[in-house]
C-alpha cells in the first residue's frame, strides 16, 4: 500500500495464539465468560442519539444452552422510539457526512484495534452467551471476522475514493462521492456478531447515518458492539440501535420520506416482503432507496475421487453441523464418488456420534 491515501496501521496487539489447554488466552476467555454469566442481569437499552432509553417493555435474554438463566433484559421500543431514532440519525447526518473520510476511517480502525485488544474476550464471551457459539466459532466470528471487516472496509473505501475519471489535456475531471440523502435502515441476523456490526458500520463508514435493528436474540452481544463503537469515538446519532417489533419499525421507516437505503441480512421471505413494500411506496421517498441484501442459502460439497476420506468426512461434519448448521454457508449436500463413500460414511458417522451438546464453557 505504498501509494495508499491512508495507510492502515499494523495491529497494536499480539495476535491471539489460540485457546490451547493452559494458555493465558483460554483463562482470560473463561474468566470473562464466567464473570458475565454470574453477574446480575444487564440492561440493554435503546441507543438513540446520545440517550440510553429503557422502556416498560423489558424482555428477558437467555442463553440458548441455558433457558432458565436470565443474563439481561432488553428494552423494546414502539413506533415513537423508532421515529426518534430516525430524527437522531438525520440530526447527526450533516456533521458526519461532512467529516473528512480519513477521520471516519480512523474511528473504525480504532474500533478494530480495541476489538483485537481489550474488547476481544468480552465480545467473544457475549457471543458465547447470547448465541451459544463455542469458543472457536465465537473467535472466528465476533473477533477475527469483525476485525477483518473493519480493516478491509477502510481499504475498500480508500479504493473507491481513489477512483477518478480520466482527464485530458487542459481539463480536470473530478468525481466526489457523497453519502445518501437520508438514513439507512440496517436489519441484522442473530447468527453472526460480525455481520450484526458490519451492516450498520459499513454504511456509516461511507458517511451515512443508520437506524439499526438487531435480531432479538442477538441484543446481548449487540450492546457490546455499541459500546465498542462508542469507545472508538463514533459520534452520537450516527448509528442508533433500536429493538422493536418488525411491523412497528417498518411502519415508521418505510413511510418516511428520508428513507434512503436498506442493508439487510436474513431470510428470503422477509427480504422479498421488504423489497415489495419499498417498491409500493416509491413515491413516498425523496430519492430512490438503495436496497442491499443477503438472504438464506446453503452450500454443497463436491469431492474428487482422489480426496482423503478422513479429511472429507471432517469437512462434511464441520461444514454441516458447526453452530448447528445455523449459517448461510452451512453444507447441506455432498456429492461423493462411490469409491470413497464407504470410508467417508464410516468416519462421518463416528464424527457425528462424537458431538456433544452443552455449555460453550466446556471447551
Amino acid at each position: 500500500m505504498s501509494n495508499a491515501l491512508f495507510t492502515v496501521p499494523p495491529p497494536a496487539n499480539e495476535p491471539v495464539k489460540g485457546y490451547a489447554p493452559g494458555s493465558p488466552e483460554k483463562k482470560l476467555l473463561l474468566d470473562t465468560y464466567r464473570a458475565m454469566y454470574s453477574q446480575p442481569p444487564v440492561e440493554v437499552p435503546l441507543y438513540i442519539g446520545n440517550e440510553r432509553i429503557t422502556t416498560a417493555d423489558r424482555r428477558p435474554l437467555s442463553p440458548p444452552h441455558d433457558h432458565k438463566k436470565v443474563i439481561g433484559y432488553a428494552s423494546f421500543g414502539d413506533g415513537a422510539h423508532v421515529k426518534a431514532a430516525v430524527e437522531a440519525a438525520l440530526h447527526a447526518r450533516k456533521a458526519w457526512s461532512r467529516m473528512p473520510w480519513e477521520q471516519r476511517a480512523a474511528i473504525f480502525l480504532k474500533a478494530a484495534e480495541l476489538l483485537a485488544g481489550p474488547f476481544r474476550y468480552r465480545m467473544n464471551a457475549a457471543t458465547m452467551l447470547a448465541q451459544s457459539k463455542n469458543c472457536h466459532q465465537a473467535e472466528i466470528d465476533s473477533a477475527c471476522e469483525l476485525i477483518d471487516f473493519l480493516r478491509f472496509n477502510v481499504h475498500f473505501m480508500q479504493d473507491i475514493y481513489r477512483q477518478q475519471p480520466v482527464s485530458s489535456a487542459g481539463v480536470w475531471n473530478r468525481l466526489e462521492y457523497r453519502p445518501l440523502e437520508g438514513f439507512v435502515f440496517a436489519i441484522t441476523p442473530f447468527n453472526f456478531t460480525a455481520i450484526a456490526a458490519n451492516l450498520p458500520a459499513s454504511a456509516a463508514m461511507m458517511g451515512n447515518v443508520v437506524v439499526w435493528k438487531p435480531a432479538d436474540s442477538q441484543l446481548y452481544s449487540a450492546q457490546v458492539i455499541m459500546e465498542l463503537f462508542e469507545a472508538a469515538g463514533l459520534p452520537p446519532g450516527v448509528i442508533n440501535m433500536v429493538a422493536a417489533d418488525g411491523p412497528a419499525a417498518g411502519e415508521v421507516v418505510f413511510n418516511h420520506p428520508d428513507f434512503s437505503g436498506l442493508h439487510f441480512t436474513g431470510s428470503t421471505g422477509v427480504f422479498k416482503a421488504l423489497w415489495k413494500t419499498i417498491g409500493e411506496k416509491i413515491d413516498t421517498y425523496k430519492t430512490y432507496p438503495r436496497i442491499v441484501g443477503e438472504t438464506g442459502g446453503k452450500d454443497f460439497i463436491v469431492a474428487h475421487a482422489s480426496a482423503d476420506p478422513q479429511a472429507l468426512a471432517a469437512a462434511i461434519s464441520r461444514g454441516a453441523f458447526e453452530f448447528q448448521g445455523q449459517k448461510c454457508s452451512a453444507a447441506s449436500r455432498a456429492y461423493i464418488p462411490s469409491n470413497l463413500w464407504p470410508a467417508v460414511k464410516k468416519q462421518l458417522l463416528a464424527d457425528v456420534a462424537s458431538f456433544r451438546v452443552g455449555s460453550p464453557e466446556d471447551f
